[in-house]
């Protein structure tokens, strides 16, 4: 492939941006548009903000679309008249319509696992909650069921015992770029091989709910710990602890064997909060009381330690 090829990007949070930046460095790649959600209200002041590939993007001076749903026939007029070849499309947020998916050529999505494992929503998490040893990227053929499409490429990332979804989240970034980027080395030299999924293999990342967040203290401290590594940094897992709802930002797990009730907190000290759980114990040492900012165990225990 010796001409520059005709590039239309979509993306939209934090994770897209670093395969935003891999097509803005390639000599291959004639980048024409960048597609991102509409500006959402963010902040406590509730301000309509850019997404970062919005602003990536603004930074770049490329042309930015932020349809609402990529439905209407304007929408597909304005797609169409940027005769995109490639359509890349990372983290952008909205269903594709079979119209949009016909006009490139090339339309590839970067999802964040070793498909077929973990279609879907929230790959990251699951991997996490799932207690996997890895994850990883994969760069596929969009099709028009979710994340079914024949892969053009796969790399594996290590999954650590201490990663939560915030690091996890930022290896797969750097690793999508990275993997993006050999895709596209292997377009240009015509190598691309296309290798259909095994359904039989097939496991689903469903969309997180706020009911995902909560401690349930009857299941083991394993699961738990891993719910905690899971939905930090942010939403935050939740719990009651006391007579207070808290978020559990690190929690560990504990040697030893608990009889205790699950939920009662057994002991506190400025190491952590131990609390008994269906198998085992956690120990809670980072949390963040309502209104407040997040503390370690010992400073929580020096304003609540009553309330326990």
């Amino acid at each position: 492939m010796s001409k520059r090829l005709a590039t239309v990007f979509a993306g939209t949070p934090d994770f897209a941006v670093p395969c935003l930046e891999a097509l803005l460095h390639r000599a291959d790649i004639d980048l024409r548009a960048v597609y991102t959600q509409p500006d959402r209200p963010a902040g406590r002041g509730r301000r309509l903000t850019a997404s970062p590939v919005k602003r990536r993007a603004l930074d770049a001076g490329l042309p930015i679309e932020q349809p609402e749903n990529l439905k209407s026939s304007a929408d597909l007029d304005t797609l169409a008249a940027y005769a995109p070849d490639l359509l890349v499309v990372a983290a952008y947020g909205l269903l594709l319509p079979a119209p949009v998916l016909a006009l490139p050529r090339y339309p590839i999505n970067v999802h964040a696992s070793l498909l077929p494992r973990w279609r879907g929503a929230a790959p990251i998490q699951h991997a996490l909650l799932a207690g996997d040893r890895q994850s990883g990227i994969s760069i596929m053929r969009i099709v028009q069921k979710l994340d079914a499409g024949p892969v053009w490429l796969k790399r594996a990332c290590p999954i650590d015992a201490h990663d939560t979804g915030g690091s996890l989240h930022d290896k797969l970034a750097r690793l999508g770029a990275e993997t993006l980027a050999a895709a596209l080395d292997l377009l240009a030299s015509d190598a691309i091989e296309e290798q259909a999924q095994d359904e039989a293999l097939v496991t689903y990342a469903s969309k997180l709910t706020a009911a995902d967040r909560e401690l349930d203290f009857t299941a083991s401290a394993a699961a738990l710990e891993r719910r905690v590594r899971a939905f930090n940094p942010v939403p935050g897992a939740r719990a009651r602890l006391g007579s207070l709802e808290v978020k559990v930002l690190v929690a560990h797990l504990l040697d030893g064997v608990c009889s205790d009730v699950p939920g009662t907190v057994i002991a506190c000290s400025v190491e952590g909060i131990d609390v008994a759980c269906g198998d085992g114990l956690l120990r809670i040492t980072e949390l963040q009381p309502p209104g407040k900012q997040a503390m370690t165990a010992a400073a929580f225990l020096n304003g609540y330690g009553e309330q326990l």
